[in-house]
């Protein structure tokens, strides 16, 4: 896997899945969509760990710094 997330995108997913959790946690989102925005969040943190995320490598997308 070659990596293809910037250490912008890391932060954001990282801070998009804290609030997510937040949320979940607090009982303001609750039920079906809960679960579901809870998963979501613990994909973000994946993603965010490897730095690679499946859906930019269909597409040919990188938010990584091009070395020169």
């Amino acid at each position: 896997m070659k990596k293809n997330m910037g250490s912008a995108d890391r932060i954001i997913r990282v801070i998009v899945a804290i609030v997510i959790a937040a949320l979940y946690f607090t009982n303001t989102i609750t039920g079906t969509l809960g679960i579901v925005l809870l998963a979501l969040g613990g994909i973000f943190v994946l993603t965010s760990l490897v730095s690679f995320c499946p859906l930019y490598a269909p597409f040919g997308l990188s938010t990584c710094k091009v070395k020169e």
